[in-house]
Formats: C-alpha cells, sequence, structure tokens
C-alpha cells in the first residue's frame, strides 16, 4: 500500500521508539519528505490519529502547526502525513523556555475549544479502567494498591466536559522551527476533560520550574483543574504510567510513575 501511495519513496529516517509496534519512519518520494506510521494487529492509535487528523486538527494545520494527512487507512493501520521542519523540544535549550510553553498553551486553547459534551458516565469508565491498571502486571506496594482501591470506590462519578485532547501533552511532541512551535503524535488524541490534557506537564516540566506553568497559562487561558477533579486525574494517570511503563519495559517511565502516585497520596 506504500508503494502504491508513495511509488519510489526512499527511507531517510526511523523515529520509532521501540517500546510498543508503532514504528515510524521518515521517507523521501518525489522531492518531498514524508513521515510513515504504521501499528501493529492490535494498535488503536492509528484510528485515533486518524481521526483527529480529520475531525480536529484544522486550526492547527491552517496555521502550518501540525503536519497535514496526505494518506490513511485504519483497516491496514497506515498513514502518511507531510514532514513537518523542526527539532524536538525535548532533550532542547527550548524546554526550558518560558516562550514554548506560552506557545504550547495557545496552541492547546485552540484544540480544545473546538467543542464540549457532557458525559454522565465518563468518571466511572475512569474509575473502572484504572482498577483495570491494579489488575494487571505492575510493581505498585500491596499497600498502595488496596489505599488505592478503597478510595477510587469512594470517588463520586459527577458528569465530566469532554473536549478533543490530545492524550500527550508534553515536550517530546512539540517541535520548535525558527522559533515557533508545532505539534506532532496524535495516536492518544480523544474525547476527555480539558485538564487532562495538563497531566503530563504538571509533574515534569511545572514541577522542575513554576515558571514554565506560569506561562503555558498565561497562553492557554483560565486553568481548568478544579481541585478534586485534578486529583483524580493525577492519581489516574500515576497508576497507569506506573503499570504501563512495567509491563513495556521502561524503568525510567515507571519510576516516574512510582514518584507520581507517592507524591500526589502524600498530598492528601
Amino acid at each position: 500500500m506504500l508503494r502504491r501511495w508513495l511509488p519510489g519513496a526512499t527511507l531517510v529516517r526511523d523515529h520509532s521508539w521501540g517500546l510498543v509496534a508503532t514504528r515510524v519512519i521518515e521517507v523521501s518520494c518525489a522531492g518531498s519528505r514524508f513521515i510513515v506510521k504504521a501499528g501493529g494487529a492490535d494498535d488503536r492509535h492509528i484510528e485515533r490519529e486518524l481521526h483527529a487528523h480529520r475531525t480536529w486538527l484544522r486550526p492547527w494545520t491552517d496555521r502550518g502547526r501540525a503536519p497535514m494527512l496526505v494518506h490513511g487507512s485504519a483497516e491496514d493501520q497506515l498513514l502518511v502525513t507531510r514532514y513537518l521542519p523542526g527539532e524536538l523540544v525535548l532533550g532542547t535549550g527550548h524546554a526550558d523556555q518560558s516562550d514554548t510553553y506560552r506557545q504550547a498553551g495557545e496552541l492547546l486553547a485552540l484544540l480544545h475549544a473546538q467543542s464540549a459534551v457532557v458525559d454522565d458516565d465518563y468518571e466511572r469508565r475512569e474509575n473502572e479502567r484504572s482498577l483495570a491498571w491494579l489488575d494487571r502486571p505492575h510493581r505498585i506496594a500491596a499497600g498502595t494498591v488496596a489505599r488505592l482501591r478503597a478510595e477510587i470506590a469512594d470517588w463520586p462519578t459527577p458528569p465530566a466536559t469532554l473536549v478533543p485532547t490530545h492524550g500527550d501533552w508534553q515536550p517530546r511532541n512539540w517541535l520548535v522551527h525558527d522559533g515557533v512551535v508545532s505539534i506532532i503524535d496524535f495516536g492518544r488524541a480523544a474525547l476527555r476533560p480539558a485538564l487532562t490534557d495538563f497531566a503530563r506537564l504538571a509533574v515534569q516540566d511545572f514541577r522542575r520550574d513554576p515558571r514554565l506553568e506560569a506561562a503555558f497559562l498565561d497562553g492557554y487561558g483560565a486553568d481548568p483543574r478544579e481541585a478534586d477533579a485534578w486529583y483524580r486525574t493525577l492519581v489516574r494517570a500515576a497508576i497507569g504510567t506506573a503499570a504501563w511503563a512495567h509491563q513495556v519495559g521502561d524503568e525510567s517511565f515507571e519510576a516516574q510513575g512510582h514518584r507520581m502516585l507517592a507524591e500526589v497520596l502524600a498530598a492528601t
């Protein structure tokens, strides 16, 4: 299929992480560069990414701040986008610059502002998802697991307002080119509460430098993090991080999940 879409394409670089089945390669064809993503048999990321491209990304693509979809097939777990120039923010000096976060906040506000729906069942589903993570292999201490199960059982399940979210909003999915921030990787895009896109930043970048949080909020606008919903979001994110990272063998990310759990539970 890729040969039909891009006849004569040649490999430029492999951008795959190697932790999961998804492959990401950069190719050249007829003088243009493209990014190709292919998912494994049980992968849902390609389907979600295609939906995001077709439904939610226009506020960014119209501004040249996200890659344009060229070809895609959910059935074949394959998509092609135009190459977007830039370097990843993660691991560069841009990750410590306030303007990077101000631009990221502005872009996130554009995504979230497109639509909103009220879901009476969201909180219950997320509680069940967290309990399911605790049923799978992980290295969370037994006493912590018992506390988490008891807490989750007592959590309220109020209606939630859901908006289009990126799902992994952090510097490893931001590019900078000539000082302009753009966004990549939409494999976790879905309807969720807006505050869920703050979770990765809160436990990583905002934690190490509060100035970055202030800049981000300056770009984004009003802070959506209502205290009780934010606490539940952080606990869920910590559980998912610790369990998922253990299952794929990412020990440093697993350690971050355990730190996230310790810190959010200690704060109550």
